[in-house]
């Protein structure tokens, strides 16, 4: 396998992640959390890929309604250690993964495609290939 070639995560990696997902975005909707760029804010957990020695846990989350991602991603950051004990709590793992945030630009990258898509031109030219297709 080359080096900068990536495996796919096991099953125990996504079951892992899955159940950190669900535990942080329960704990998120609790509203427990008092930092001041987190408290108040609707936070989705959309994806958290561990790393193949469960040690590390990159979390994606998104804020409904937009907003400051910097500031929430910080303040995520300094409440990192409470999710840790409330996973620590609610799973049997030997070791607790480090979680380090990221931005979920998915939905972005998928709005920008949507309007690409309905931009005249393109649609133009999707109705042409369709038409091709179709023998006419």
């Amino acid at each position: 396998m080359s080096k900068g070639a990536q495996k796919a995560p096991s099953q125990r990696q996504l079951r892992v992640g899955e159940e950190v997902r669900h535990i942080l975005a329960n704990v998120l909707e609790r509203g427990e959390i008092r930092d001041p760029d987190v408290a108040g804010k609707v936070i989705t957990v959309t994806e958290v890929s561990i790393s193949p020695d469960l040690r590390n846990a990159a979390v994606y989350v998104v804020e409904m309604g937009g907003g400051d991602v910097k500031a929430l991603l910080t303040g995520l950051k300094r409440v990192a250690s409470y999710f840790r004990h409330e996973l620590s709590q609610k799973m049997n793992l030997r070791i607790v993964p480090n979680l380090h945030f990221h931005p979920d630009t998915s939905f972005d990258r998928a709005s920008r495609i949507e309007s690409l898509l309905a931009l005249p031109e393109v649609r133009r030219d999707l109705d042409h290939d369709d038409s091709a297709d179709d023998g006419s």
